[in-house]
């Protein structure tokens, strides 16, 4: 499992203020490059939006549902990328001072990625959420207030 973690200038509430949007979700996750759809019951969970991965022309059509919704401490999520395959993303964003300590925990779960030895994909996956954090950082800031 690949575990990240950043300390944030905002609020939970802000943090989960981006994550209840569901149309940022390319602006703070490294490899989605646009969204196509969002259920209007995002972000309850069972809830799916629906993106793109890749780079124009190789784009790759793909969703993300979510598990659980707790905020603003917690949020499930289960990624598709397929052909790579699934995994399960946790956030956790306890107070921390006068801001926040968001986590992010990823873990394959299904398909081609889950038999990648642990010790080649966690340093993969956590150099792709530390940007990802560091993008999440910028929306929730911004947002604070």
């Amino acid at each position: 499992m690949a575990k990240n973690v950043r300390t944030m200038n905002c609020r939970p509430d802000d943090v989960f203020r981006v994550l209840a949007d569901a149309w940022l979700y390319p602006a703070w996750v490294v490899g989605a490059s646009r969204m196509r759809d969002v259920d209007d019951t995002w972000p309850q969970p069972g809830a799916e939006l629906h993106h793109s991965v890749g780079v124009w022309p190789a784009l790759l059509d793909d969703t993300t549902v979510v598990e659980e919704w707790d905020p603003p401490h917690r949020m499930v999520m289960r990624a598709k990328g397929w052909p790579i395959g699934e995994a399960r993303v946790t956030l956790r964003v306890p107070s921390h001072g006068g801001g926040s300590l968001v986590r992010i925990d990823e873990e394959p779960v299904r398909g081609p990625a889950t038999l990648v030895p642990s010790v080649l994909i966690s340093p993969l996956l956590r150099w792709r959420n530390s940007e990802t954090l560091h993008r999440l950082g910028y929306l929730a800031e911004g947002k604070a207030g």
